[in-house]
């Protein structure tokens, strides 16, 4: 699978990877996105996967809910709101383990053929999002394995776009809280949006087999701001459903988020002092925070 013309973002690919460090490092920087191709994950897989994503938003309301307010805060399933009243979704913690899989499907009643394909699936994810976190330190000069005890989460995504709600939005523009998230997008229905760094809006055409990267609020802090976040946002463009899919790496699971040592000197000091992400997803709650302006009540005090 080769380049797209007239495709804007970075697009990266997995396999012969070698000769790309210095185009990841500048895509992070840059844009905060990137796209990848040659990830290792079938098509076959994605498909399937896309096809349990849809039955489940299917369900009944009722059945839904049974789902509704996990233990884990901020998982578990989202109904449409007043902010963001055409959106709905899913949020699975720990997707990279078997058994939080299991839960999820038996609280929803899953087929024994949806629960192998959702196992399938996050185990993949979760060791395609564990790798490009990999490749991201290494292009920074860091060693690898520095990911491994980090929390992971998957999400799915429905917007109810009909023709009567094209120009609306589906959600508002916003930066992500973790790490970086590893997007299945619609195959077909448009709608993504990414800002660059003058301000503009590009859109993110459908290109099926592929994965969006975006990169998330911790990437800035852990990197010490060697790495950009993207904003994006997602609009009512064709006047019909779009659903999405995707791994989110969010934080550590027991420490804070900080800058590694080798990414720290004179030259370039501590930005931001170690925090949970815990404590950033109250307080850019409590701030009403959307876009990443939260990271900057944690700068070091070298810095204020």
């Amino acid at each position: 699978m080769g380049e797209r013309e007239g495709t804007k973002i970075p697009v990266i690919d997995l396999r012969g990877f070698q000769s790309q460090y210095e185009k990841l490092r500048g895509a992070g920087k840059e844009w905060g996105c990137f796209r990848v191709l040659n990830h290792g994950i079938s098509e076959v897989l994605m498909g399937e996967m896309k096809a349990v994503v849809a039955s489940l938003f299917d369900l009944p309301m009722e059945a839904k809910k049974k789902n509704e307010g996990q233990v884990v805060e901020g998982c578990g399933y989202k109904e449409p709101t007043k902010a963001n009243p055409l959106y709905e979704s899913w949020g699975l913690d720990e997707m990279g383990s078997a058994q939080a899989v299991d839960v999820f499907c038996s609280q929803l009643n899953a087929s024994p053929h949806q629960r192998e394909i959702m196992k399938t699936y996050c185990k993949a994810m979760h060791e395609l999002a564990m790798d490009i976190a990999d490749k991201l330190s290494r292009c920074m000069g860091l060693s690898s394995g520095m990911f491994e005890d980090w929390a992971c989460e998957l999400w799915m995504n429905k917007y109810s776009f009909i023709p009567e709600s094209v120009g609306s939005t589906g959600v508002q523009l916003h930066t992500d809280m973790g790490f970086l998230a590893v997007l299945q997008d619609d195959d077909a229905v448009s709608g993504l949006e990414v800002m660059d760094k003058s301000g503009s809006l590009v859109p993110i055409d459908p290109w099926p087999g592929t994965f969006l990267v975006i990169l998330g609020d911790m990437a800035v802090a852990w990197s010490n701001g060697k790495l950009g976040h993207a904003k994006h946002r997602v609009q009512c463009k064709e006047g019909r459903a779009r659903s999405s899919v995707g791994a989110f790496l969010l934080s550590p699971k027991k420490a804070a988020i900080e800058a590694p040592e080798e990414l720290v000197d004179a030259e370039h000091p501590r930005l931001y002092a170690p925090f949970t992400h815990s404590d950033y997803r109250k307080l850019r709650s409590v701030v009403k925070s959307r876009t990443g302006e939260a990271l900057a009540l944690f700068r070091s005090a070298s810095e204020m």
